[in-house]
Formats: structure tokens, C-alpha cells, sequence
């Protein structure tokens, strides 16, 4: 347990800083039944709890209150291995275990496990299964909601329930397993989960095309997922601005292509067979430009090669760091009005907040974008920054009318508190505050967070 308010720092405030805390103490247990025991004491003396796994959220679900009267659960020690089997595509691991560490472990059976976040390295499964992560190859396997098939899950009073097992099919009630991926810590906290693992590819390609609009971009991606089929693993939309601040803030890179385009779209293809994916998106991307989709394009043809194009898509939000002040938000709409959502975003922005800069980029293939909004050159960061709420209401606001979602996948946590109780269908609340009121009566299990 620790104390020390410079020991605790580390776990006080989330990556961007938006939300700073102060608890009463860090606690580290190292398995299930510890989680269990803080729990139940908890519970029984109606302290707060606050679940942390790799502190790498976005949105400030794992971050204390300012009263200081709140406890950090962190469950990193709960790192363990507990069995990998490839003969049922499964493995088991507890909520501490990084994702870079469970997909070396997938691999190290000659598996595959395709969730993969720029965080991969510090965020943890038990985090990324609290959040149902995203990604970016949601548009071939799915979130992390559909990655889970069993939760281990200490519950506020102190019982351990288990839905663990490698069964594909059990119809048995209710699938508990899904009501708490995606409850950020506030029913339960997940100790362990067995999730799904698929056959290892053997070729992958890398491919960055210039395109003239995001109405392009669409019809692409419906070219590529006729041409490509399954072996369509990833789907990025780029702007040219966001590429341009990569290019001008991040060290060794360059740009791919021969001349600057309004737009591009990242493309990765899987194979399994040596070769496969390579024969693959040559052949569909020579299609796309005798289509007249594309006007250049580039292939990488080493894995160097392939990890540098991906690095351009990676660094967007590290770039825009840079450029100064940036308004986030993580959204999602029907695939097919992406191009007009941008077009309609773009305008409303443009008028509300002159010389603002949208960014908008990510995860086409889902319907994910991240539209962020970087400040007027020359603006007063902070004065931008504290315009938030008032940018956010147009983003929101247009999400809203498209028929999408406030959030695609970073959670709700603190930032979007108030957002889901204007925009989540009434009955809807009402079920999910029922279900919090059953399983956290005391109100112990990350309070002040989504509901």
C-alpha cells in the first residue's frame, strides 16, 4: 500500500492531464482474492474505490476525485499467464498482463491476438476489456467486447464471479461476460478474462494512397472489401494537414508519396500463405487506380517500410501536441455518412470558431474518427482549450443528428458524464442504473464515473 503523496503521483492524473486526483492510498494487490478482500472491506466501510490498470485512458475513468478520501485499486501485479491454448484458440490472462505482452504470448503459440492500440506497450487487458478498446483492426476481429469469451470479476462485495472457459457456445442466461466489458470499473473489476485467439497470418502489405476527398475514401473502402475480402485487416483515413504536422514535428519522417494530396487512406491486407497479402493488395490496388480511386500509392516492401507508414497514422496525436492546443473528441457514425459528416463538421466549426483547424482522422472502416481540433495558429492555448465545451457541443451535437455515438472507444469515464445523460436513450439509463444499484449498492465502485 502506499501513501506517499510522491509514491502516488504516477497514479493521480491520466496521460493528458485533463483530470488530476487525490486519493487516500494506492493498493496493489496480486490476485484475484486480495482484489476480492480490499472489496469487501470497502464495501463494508463505504470507501471508494477507484480501478487502475495501465493509467492510459483518455477520458479520466481511472483518475480519483480532488477529495482525497478515494482509493487507487491498481492491478498490475495481477500479471500472470494462467494457460494458453492453441488447440481451443484461447488463452487466459489476468487484468495486469500488458497488451504488447498478451499478443507476444498469442504469438509465442503461433497465434494471433489482433487487438492492437498505440498504448499496447503500458495499457493492460483488464483496462482495455473496462473500456472495450477499439483499435485498428476492429473492421476485421472486432472491439474487445468481441474478443472476450470469459471474465474473472471481484465484486464489490467481495465475491469473485467467473465466467472463465474456452466454450464458443454456451446458452446458458444472460452473458454476463458482456455486461461488464465495457462498464469501466463501475459493476466490477475484471481480474482475469480468456479471450479469443485466431490463426497467425503469414504475409502482411502495407499501402498509403493519395485520395481526393473522404467521399473517395468510401467508395475504396467498399472497392477493397469486395476485391480483398477477409484479408482487409485495417482501413485509415489521414488528412493532408495531419499529415503535414507529422511530417513537420516527428523526427525521420517523409512524406510517401511523389506530391501532396488532399487526402490518403492507410490500407493493410493479411495473408495466410507467404506472399499471399502482398499478391493481394498489388493486384487491387492496380484495380483502384485503373477505377480512377487513387492517383498514387505506395507499397511497402520491408517490414522497416511497413512500420514507417504506419508510424505517420500513429504520431497524429503527438504531432498535434505540438501544433498547440487540441479539442479531442472520439466519435463514431454510419460508415456510409462519413464524407458528409466531415463536410457538415467542417463548415460548423469554421464558423463557431474561426482559423480552427480540424484533424479528423482514424479508423474508417469501423466508423470511428477521431475529430480532433487543433487551435488558430497563433491563438492563446489556453483560452482555445477553455472553449472546450463549447467546440464539443457542435461535434456532439452533429454526431447526435448523424445517428453516431460521443463515444467510439475511449469510454465515458469523467469527460463525458454529463454528454451520456443528455444523449443515452432514458430507458437505457434506467437499465444501467438498476444494474448499478444490484451489483454496487454503496455506491464503492468508481463513483462519479458514466452514470
Amino acid at each position: 500500500m502506499m501513501t506517499n503523496a510522491a509514491e502516488m503521483d504516477a497514479y493521480l492524473s491520466e496521460p493528458r492531464d485533463l483530470f488530476r486526483g487525490r486519493a487516500l492510498c494506492v493498493v496493489k494487490p496480486k490476485d484475484a482474492g486480495e482484489v476480492a478482500r480490499v472489496l469487501a472491506l470497502c464495501n463494508e466501510r463505504g470507501a471508494a474505490i477507484v480501478p487502475q490498470g495501465g493509467n492510459t485512458g483518455l477520458v479520466g475513468g481511472q483518475t480519483p476525485d480532488m477529495g482525497g478520501r478515494q482509493i487507487v485499486l491498481s492491478l498490475q501485479r495481477l500479471d500472470r499467464v494462467r494457460e494458453v491454448d492453441p488447440d481451443s484458440d484461447a488463452m487466459t490472462l489476468e487484468a495486469g498482463v500488458t497488451l504488447a505482452r498478451a499478443q507476444e504470448v498469442a504469438q509465442s503459440a503461433d497465434r494471433y491476438f489482433p487487438l492492437s492500440l498505440a498504448s499496447e506497450g503500458s495499457c493492460t487487458i483488464g483496462g482495455n476489456l473496462a473500456t472495450n478498446a477499439g483499435g485498428v483492426h476492429v473492421l476485421a476481429y472486432g472491439a474487445a467486447r468481441d474478443l472476450a469469451l470469459g471474465v474473472e470479476v471481484a465484486l464489490a462485495d467481495g465475491r469473485i464471479l467467473s465466467t472463465l472457459g474456452k466454450l464458443r457456445k454456451d446458452n446458458t442466461g444472460y452473458n454476463l461476460t458482456q455486461l461488464f466489458v465495457g462498464s469501466e470499473g463501475t459493476l466490477g473489476v475484471i481480474t482475469a478474462a480468456t479471450l479469443k485467439l485466431f490463426p497467425r497470418p503469414r504475409s502482411r502489405a502495407v499501402v498509403f494512397l493519395g485520395l481526393d476527398d473522404p467521399g473517395k475514401a468510401l467508395t475504396l473502402l467498399n472497392f477493397m472489401k469486395d476485391h480483398a475480402g477477409p484479408a482487409l485487416q485495417a482501413f485509415e483515413l489521414v488528412p493532408r494537414i495531419g499529415l503535414e504536422m507529422v511530417l513537420r514535428h516527428m523526427p525521420a519522417t517523409r512524406d510517401p508519396l511523389s506530391a501532396p494530396h488532399p487526402w490518403y487512406a492507410l490500407i493493410e491486407t493479411a495473408g495466410f500463405a507467404e506472399g499471399e497479402a502482398e499478391r493481394v493488395a498489388t493486384h487491387s490496388f492496380a484495380q483502384a487506380m485503373e477505377a480512377g480511386l487513387t492517383r498514387d500509392a505506395t507499397i511497402a516492401h520491408s517490414l522497416e517500410q511497413a512500420q514507417s507508414l504506419w508510424r505517420l497514422r500513429e504520431n497524429l496525436s503527438e504531432a498535434q501536441k505540438r501544433e498547440g492546443g487540441s479539442i479531442k473528441h472520439d466519435i463514431s457514425v454510419p460508415i456510409d455518412r462519413i464524407p458528409a459528416f466531415i463536410a457538415e463538421a467542417g463548415e460548423r466549426i469554421a464558423a463557431g470558431f474561426p482559423g480552427a483547424r480540424p484533424v479528423p482522422f482514424g479508423h474508417m472502416g469501423d466508423g470511428n474518427l477521431h475529430y480532433n481540433v487543433s487551435q488558430p495558429i497563433g491563438a492563446d492555448k489556453a483560452a482555445y482549450l477553455a472553449r472546450w465545451d463549447e467546440m464539443s457541443e457542435i461535434v456532439h451535437g452533429l454526431v447526435h443528428e448523424y445517428g453516431g455515438s460521443i463515444s467510439a472507444e475511449h469510454g465515458i469515464g469523467r469527460l463525458k458524464r454529463q454528454l451520456l445523460a443528455r444523449t443515452k436513450d432514458p430507458a437505457a439509463l434506467d437499465v444501467m442504473r438498476a444494474l448499478k444499484k444490484t451489483l454496487d449498492p454503496r455506491g464503492v465502485l468508481n463513483p462519479g464515473k458514466l452514470l
